[in-house]
């Protein structure tokens, strides 16, 4: 029986119980979530992980993407990305290597955290397709199912599956162009070989097939954003709402079938159109936990697209995103390094809590009201502990030393702080 089933009939399992406590809430809540298909919580049957829930109601969680790629094969530092993301904060990480023995590498970077750890079987099947045939045109069905039944073996929490590229979407996408081209590879691939075989994709065409292997190994789908915009210009265009209400319509089936489900989400949006697709996406599948990619909401800041990345995440979480896909400042131009990868985790985590003060102010606040009172204060041991870095903050500090040891050297000796503090009592 699914954590799913176990929702609907009643039972609060001890996963619920787990996440409700880390949450505040009441486990009935998270029961009543599960059930509706407004909550997940990506476990497994084949390895421990350290519980998160995702979904409406709960804290905006944020992942961090690690792989090697065709170009750089250092799988120890993978690892090391892996291991680093989650002292960092990462609530999930997604396992997205295109190179190298796929399985091996996935096993080594799973055992190094405790992470529910995500993934996107469809580039092994098509790559490996690749390596044998000549080509991913000519990769078989079966090789595609093979490949997401033996990663969720290894103990893969969720996957990002391309159920909605189909042949509708497709003329959605002909018909209507592109100002960035196609900037999923997931999206790439599929597209690709419908074309090439004249075939529907199997992920859609036997989706019911999929459902029963992904239930069987309890792994959470995640429908994959193949028509996500690369540039802000194609946003909320007719292949990625095409995309949108065929998963919506999956991800309906799916649950109802007993599984837990994810929306993805895109990807490049201004700023005056990320509201619409969060609002769009929540009422179209009947408000299932969402997951942006980003979002970015500009094209124009390579090497600064974490940064880019932390205004419209801060927005779509605020209007109701759930879940958030990192960006770190390689984005668009290298494979991500160690400090790659720390600084996007936080700089995601940051966004997410902004938004949270926006949707649960009675909860998300009392942090910030807290370190408002130990800058007051001039608490700094205080302020430390509250900073989403303390190693950072003390160390930035202590590099600039300043003479009053109870003020900061940006004032030095005329902190408007002390100064108050000194004459009048101010405290609330």
């Amino acid at each position: 029986m699914t954590i799913v089933e176990d929702a609907k009939n009643g039972t609060i399992t001890e996963e619920m119980k787990i996440v409700a406590k880390d949450e505040g809430l009441d486990p009935e809540f998270i029961r009543r979530g599960i059930a509706a298909g407004r909550i997940v919580i990506p476990t497994s049957p084949y390895r421990q992980v350290k519980l998160c829930g995702v979904g409406e109601g709960l804290r905006t969680k944020v992942n961090a993407s690690i792989g090697v790629s065709s170009d750089i094969m250092d799988v120890d530092m993978e690892v090391k990305k892996a291991m680093a993301a989650e002292k960092a904060g990462a609530d999930t990480l997604m396992e997205l290597g295109t190179g190298g023995d796929f399985l091996a590498i996935r096993k080594k970077v799973i055992d190094s955290i405790s992470l529910s750890v995500g993934s996107v079987p469809l580039y092994q099947a098509f790559i490996e397709a690749a390596r044998k045939y000549g080509s991913i045109v000519d990769m078989t069905e079966d090789e595609l199912f093979n490949a997401t039944e033996a990663q969720a073996k290894l103990g893969t929490n969720f996957m990002a599956i391309h159920t909605g590229v189909n042949n509708i979407t497709l003329d959605r996408l002909k018909a209507h162009g592109r100002y960035g081209g196609l900037c999923s590879r997931g999206g790439a691939f599929m597209s690709a070989w419908m074309m090439h075989n004249e075939k529907e994709n199997p992920l859609y065409a036997n989706f019911d097939y999929l459902v029963e292997i992904l239930k069987e190994h309890e792994v959470v789908l995640s429908t994959g954003n193949g028509m996500r915009a690369g540039a802000t210009d194609d946003a909320t265009d007719r292949a990625q709402i095409q995309e949108l209400i065929i998963n919506t319509e999956l991800g309906q089936k799916a649950h109802d079938a007993g599984l837990q489900v994810i929306i993805e989400g895109p990807g490049h949006i201004p700023l005056d159109q990320i509201e619409t697709n969060v609002k769009i996406m929540k009422e179209m599948s009947g408000h299932m936990p969402f997951y942006m990619l980003g979002p970015l909401a500009t094209d124009i800041a390579p090497g600064y697209d974490h940064i880019v990345t932390a205004i419209g995440a801060s927005l779509a979480a605020s209007y109701g995103c759930d879940f958030l896909c990192y960006v770190t400042p390689a984005e668009h131009l290298a494979l991500p390094n160690l400090e790659d990868v720390i600084t996007g985790v936080k700089t995601s985590r940051i966004a997410a809590h902004i938004g949270d003060m926006v949707k649960y102010p009675e909860r998300a606040r009392q942090w910030d009201l807290d370190m408002g009172r130990a800058r007051r204060d001039l608490d700094w041991e205080k302020m430390y502990s509250l900073a989403i870095d303390p190693e950072h903050a003390r160390e930035v500090r202590t590099s600039r030393s300043p003479e009053d040891t109870d003020a900061c050297t940006m004032c030095g000796n005329y902190c408007a702080l002390k100064i108050v503090n000194q004459n009048y009592n101010l405290a609330k």
